[in-house]
């Protein structure tokens, strides 16, 4: 037996398993927004640093008040303190601070008294009219006065059929139970507050919750509804709390007497509030950005253009050890800069959102554009050495020898083609404007990039990667040799730009092929290239799926023909979903003979075991399959696979075995000896409280899938185990047992948070049938020779 497989089988598990949790540091540092800002910040800082040179505009004198005769630009960038937006801003503040308000729950509180006392009055009624069915004169007065004493204790209209209703629930725990419920329904309405629009000056819509205070005084946390708004909340939360409209409507209709507008305005709090935020106003900083026009000219200047020019000269003054060039060539570029970057944002934006939202995504955008950028500017500086000064020829070859292909190239495999190709122009540009706004060049490098983008697309092997960058040298090349005949170079010059043309897409190559293995790890990405190698059926967990649970192993090969043809039809990643459900199940290697698929002989550990501890063993086998991803460093799109292919689906078998093995020996309230009681709460032995089956033991912890690959394998996995249930294989059979699997699914919420739609859910049925119908077809038997022959099957 090979030396890793010994050592896994015989390895005593550690008593604490790895998490696939993610800590909160690199949670901030993959959605803060604020991180976003400084990735933006420092790429826009860094190209500005690649091709930056600064301008300055003269000193001019002008007074305020008087019309400027010329227009006067800031010559470097610069920040100041504005004490004229400072004393607008807080005049702005006294006008447009909206008022505080305040949540009063003190009808709350009258109305729950007021309710106590009411149960309190029932349980005595019960007490003194013991006859249920008995309708006496006497008990049907009592009953009367007894609701219109509580109607009498506020703008209450309680009738007495719902009073009734409320009486004939239950024994006074019960009503008591439903009160409580009701109750904390109308409390929650009340913390988040009520208004009336009719009584409501300000328009309700405008209302932001920090305008909003609780009792104590702290913010609210939610935003307030309408009087109709909180009447349906409560309609609709009671009848949920208390099982149906039979009893959920009598209760609103008790309730709804409780509901009244809370929402008051507070002078006293608003003054604070306006106060307090002048004495917290900051002093307003004023960004001015190089170039940005202080003073137009034929207007009169402003106090807030002076002030502005002022802040201008005193920064010139400070900082004269700088030297400004006047060259407006080069203060376009600090605009595209600008601009090109917005762009970028804009079109992530559009085409990329989960890009957007990932700031790992975005880092890595932002590192290889520096750095490509960077080697491009290098390229460039070469041309300022004596050699090259010395010899235009040599000088000559730079533009081609500018690596621009890399970028595009990492982003295409790592992220995807659209953002790899906007990547290409983005570089493209300013490569040109590097290079003196050279329009061919710009043409030439793009064309470059997006012709090793499209060779580089859907890659699965290392060695595509150096084709692709040599398919883009050979564009470089071609270019180079029809932009010298046009220029009418030597045809010794000519061969000089295309072997360095060519020479540069092979270096592209090994430089991107290099980086793909140090990126892939730093940013947490993984290529096709990674996901095809991990298909190896003798990497070490997959050889210890095969020993140790065969039954394990051969389920994961069937999940994984599934999954790859389904993600085919519905344009996901066949790849990604193939090797996922190749290792979705690999924690079962860690107790193989508790899961069906490997047991022999007919030995059924569950058999000695309570359902809920079966449950718990049954459930482990994700967080062993995640410690394991963790400890043969997996990707993340595995692990999250092996988390979320069984979503929070419920083990039923283990479920209804419990609930059986719950059920009381002896009848119930609707129930008889022969007929079990359907009370979820019922007693293991006579003389105890009822105990429920709690479903959230049975249930897998999650997370629900959430990818379209995720999605597919958890919807393969539950019908690759029922498919294994039929004893005829059918079309019709296997539809239907299709259908029911993704029915069940989707009612209980396991698909909710897939990015997948109803059309793509035909299609995988679709796929699922055809592949499995290939899988389970069925063998003609050969004639038997005699009646005690056993039946032979033909061949495959």
């Amino acid at each position: 037996m090979p030396p890793f497989l010994t050592k896994l089988l015989h390895h005593n598990h550690p008593r604490t398993r790895k998490t696939a949790t993610v800590s909160g540091t690199v949670e901030f540092l993959e959605t803060s927004r604020l991180v976003t800002l400084l990735i933006f910040a420092a790429t826009t800082a860094a190209i500005v640093l690649i091709s930056f040179v600064g301008i300055s505009t003269a000193n001019l004198p002008v007074l305020p008040n008087q019309i400027a005769s010329l227009r006067i630009v800031a010559s470097a960038p610069f920040r100041y303190a504005s004490a004229e937006k400072t004393r607008l801003a807080g005049e702005q503040i006294r006008d447009r601070l909206p008022p505080v308000f305040r949540l009063d729950l003190d009808a709350f509180n009258l109305f729950e008294a007021h309710l106590r006392e009411l149960l309190a009055s029932l349980e005595s009624f019960e007490r003194d009219h013991p006859e249920v069915n008995v309708l006496s004169a006497k008990r049907k007065d009592d009953f009367t006065a007894l609701v219109e004493a509580f109607n009498a204790k506020g703008p209450y209209q309680v009738a007495l059929s719902d009073v009734s209703i409320l009486l004939k629930a239950g024994a006074p725990p019960v009503r008591t139970a439903l009160i409580e419920s009701g109750l904390r329904v109308l409390r929650d309405i009340y913390n988040e507050g009520v208004y009336d629009p009719r009584n409501f000056g300000t328009d309700p819509g405008q209302i932001n919750i920090s305008q909003i205070l609780n009792a104590d005084g702290t913010p609210a946390r939610r935003p307030p509804q309408s009087f109709e708004q909180a009447l349906t909340a409560l309609r609709i939360n009671l009848a949920a709390e208390s099982g149906g409209r039979e009893l959920g409507l009598p209760l609103f209709r008790i309730f709804r007497n409780g509901v009244s507008p809370n929402l008051t305005f507070d002078i006293e709090a608003t003054r604070h509030l306006k106060d307090r935020a002048i004495r917290e106003l900051k002093p307003v900083m004023v960004d001015v950005a190089r170039g940005q026009t202080i003073i137009e000219p034929g207007l009169r200047v402003t106090p807030e253009q002076y002030e502005m020019l002022t802040a201008h000269r005193k920064f010139l003054l400070e900082h004269s050890d700088i030297a400004f060039d006047e060259n407006l060539q080069l203060f376009g570029r600090v605009l595209l800069v600008l601009a090109m970057l917005l762009a970028s944002v804009l079109y992530i934006r559009i085409e990329d959102r989960e890009t957007l939202l990932s700031n790992g995504r975005l880092a890595l955008l932002a590192l290889v554009v520096i750095l490509n950028l960077a080697l491009v500017r290098a390229t460039y500086a070469l041309g300022g050495l004596p050699f090259f000064i010395a010899n235009s020829s040599a000088a000559s070859l730079l533009p081609y020898l500018a690596p621009v292909a890399i970028a595009p190239l990492i982003v295409a495999i790592l992220i995807n083609a659209g953002s790899a190709i906007f990547m290409a122009l983005f570089i493209s540009i300013f490569t040109s404007v590097i290079y003196g706004n050279r329009l061919d060049l710009l043409v030439l490098t793009f064309l470059a990039s997006v012709v090793a983008i499209f060779w580089s697309s859907h890659t699965r092997k290392r060695g595509n990667v150096v084709r692709a960058s040599v398919f883009a040298g050979i564009t470089v090349a071609a270019f180079a040799l029809i932009i010298g005949f046009i220029d009418r170079l030597e045809f010794l010059t000519i061969l000089k730009h295309m072997a360095a043309g060519l020479s540069t897409g092979i270096l592209t190559g090994v430089i991107v092929v290099g980086l793909l293995p140090v990126l892939e790890g730093l940013f947490k990405r993984t290529t096709d290239i990674t996901l095809l190698e991990l298909t190896d059926y003798n990497h070490p967990l997959l050889r210890l799926m095969q020993l140790e649970a065969p039954g394990t192993y051969h389920h994961s090969l069937v999940v994984a023909q599934l999954s790859e043809n389904a993600a085919a039809e519905v344009g996901a990643n066949p790849l990604l979903a193939r090797v996922c459900a190749l290792f979705h199940d690999i924690g079962k290697t860690a107790k193989p003979e508790y899961f069906a698929e490997n047991q022999r002989n007919g030995v059924n550990p569950h058999d000695l075991s309570n359902p809920s501890l079966s449950a718990l063993i049954i459930k482990s086998h994700v967080k062993d399959g995640v410690d394991l991803a963790l400890k043969h460093k997996l990707p993340r799109a595995i692990i999250d696979v092996i988390q979320q292919h069984h979503g929070t689906t419920l083990i039923r078998y283990f479920y209804h075995r419990a609930v059986q093995h719950t059920r009381p020996p002896f009848p119930t309230q609707g129930a008889t000896q022969d007929t079990p009681s359907k009370d979820p709460f019922i007693s293991a032995l006579p003389g105890l409280d009822p105990v429920p089956v709690s479903e959230s033991t049975y249930r897998y912890d999650g997370p629900r899938p959430r990818f379209k690959e995720s999605a597919i394998i958890h919807l393969a996995d539950g019908v690759e185990a029922a498919s294994r249930s039929l004893r005829k294989v059918t079309p019709q059979h296997l539809g239907e047992i299709i259908d029911q699997i993704f029915r069940d699914r989707m009612e209980d919420g396991q698909l909710d948070e897939a990015p997948i739609t109803f059309e793509e859910l035909a299609r995988i049925k679709t796929s699922f049938t055809f592949t499995l119908l290939n899988m389970l077809h069925g063998r003609v038997a050969y004639p038997r020779e005699s009646e005690d022959e056993a039946p032979k099957f033909l061949p495959a």
